[in-house]
Order: C-alpha cells, then structure tokens, then sequence
C-alpha cells in the first residue's frame, strides 16, 4: 500500500497550484492531508472523484479556514473514525482514521507552538495523544500515523541545530517525538534513510527552500507490527503546492 501525508497549508489554494494534477500522478492509495483550511462544503468533491478517489473523508475544525484533516481513498474503508473523543481536539479537526483489514491510518495534525498558550496547548495535545495512540494500538496493531507533528526530532532533521529555543525543537518536543518510537512506532524515513539534508517544510522567508534551510517535521510513524513491512519511504520535494512537501511509505499488507 502506497500512502503520502502531505500539510497542504490550504487544499483550495493548494488546488489552484496543480495539486489534483500532482495527485493523480503520484497515484497514492491513501492520501493524508493535514490543514485542509476548509469545509466539504466549500470544495469541489468531484474533481477529487475525477482524479481517482471516490472515498474522501473530510473532518474539519470548528473554525472556518482553520486546521482540518482529510483522507482520501482508492478503495473503501471498512471503518472511518472522526476525531478522537477528546473535545479540544476535535474541535480543531485534528485526527481522521480510515481502518482496512490489515492496515489502519490516521490523518493527524499535531498543533504548533506559536505562543505561549499555544505551547501549553501542544504540550497538551502531545501528552494526551500519545496515550491515545497506546490505548489505540492495544486495539489495532497495524496502525500508521501520518501527519504534520510540528517537532524536529533529532540534529539531522533541521537545517540549524543552534535553534534549541524555538517550538518545534525544543527538548521537551524533541524527547516526546523519542518516546513516541519507544512506546511502538518506526520513523519510516529514518528507518530506511540515514542521510542528512532531507526535509518537508520550509519557511516562505529568505529564499529558504531554494536554499534548502528547512525542517522535518511531518512523519509516517508505522507501529513497530509491520516494521517489516516498510518497503519504501521518501520525501517528495519537487510537489511545490505548500510550504510543506508530501512524504510517502510504501507498507506491504
């Protein structure tokens, strides 16, 4: 099974930049979107039906062109979960699951840490997801996490390691992203690709992607079960629809 996540950073601006042409090329099975920006209601659904996916699910912050997650779909799902049960969460539409016989995915869009409320927020959001995804994984094994986590984890995954003081690297964010591998999960492109230099944002100042100064900070995390299973992850740089760029695991099921 082919699955990309990709932060779209709006899915109707990144529309209009070629993102359904992109799509239809880069022909994933799963397609997790993070920061949809939108509601169903405001987007053409059928030019994603057009392009190849007749299962999209679309859940939504509360909030008009804020967050939201969506996942789109070759084949039906046999379960689709909106959200987690825990409110702040969802009120943001943070988390979208789709759930296969041998495979389950989750779309999620973990908060940055633009200030201090929002900081206290992400903390949160990051202590109360990962007992989530525990109690979740108990439930279903074969579970991979896609999504914008908004942290760094390690030196190599940062084009300026100086920048210990900034959300997003912090120690307290970077020690959680390791404790979230320890309790089960695999950094899919880690786990197959050691090299330094490989990110999936950048800033839209200073020419910063041209550049190359950018941040890994979105993640396939595939629970330790199909470790075995990875047999291909990338980041996909040359798709230019964001601030972001899409990244892909290829799972065996």
């Amino acid at each position: 099974m082919k699955i990309i996540s990709y932060n779209v950073n709006g899915i109707r601006a990144a529309i209009k930049k070629g993102f359904l042409e992109w799509l239809q090329h880069a022909s994933p099975d799963v397609l997790c979107i993070q920061e949809t920006k939108a509601h169903k209601e405001q987007l053409d659904l059928e030019a994603f039906e057009n392009a190849g996916y007749p299962y999209h699910y679309w859940y939504s912050a509360q909030k008009k062109g804020y967050s939201g997650v969506a996942i789109l779909c070759k084949e039906k799902p046999n379960h689709i979960q909106y959200g987690t049960g825990i409110k702040y969460m969802d009120e943001e539409g943070r988390n979208l699951r789709v759930d296969y016989d041998d495979i389950s995915i989750m779309s999620m869009y973990l908060p940055s840490g633009t200030n201090d409320a929002r900081l206290s927020f992400k903390f949160q959001y990051m202590d109360e997801i990962k007992e989530y995804l525990t109690s979740l994984r108990a439930e279903i094994p074969n579970l991979v996490v896609c999504g914008d986590y908004n942290i760094c984890h390690e030196e190599i995954d940062i084009h300026n390691p100086k920048m210990k003081g900034v959300s997003g690297f912090l120690p307290e964010e970077r020690a959680w992203i390791g404790s979230l591998i320890d309790s089960g999960f695999i950094d899919s492109f880690r786990h197959l690709n050691k090299e330094p230099h490989h990110y999936s944002w950048w800033s839209y100042r200073a020419n910063a992607r041209a550049n190359n100064k950018g941040w890994r900070i979105d993640y396939n995390m595939v629970a330790e079960p199909l470790k075995e299973n990875i047999t291909r992850a990338a980041i996909l740089p040359e798709a230019k629809h964001s601030d972001h760029c899409p990244i892909l695991v290829e799972v065996s099921v």
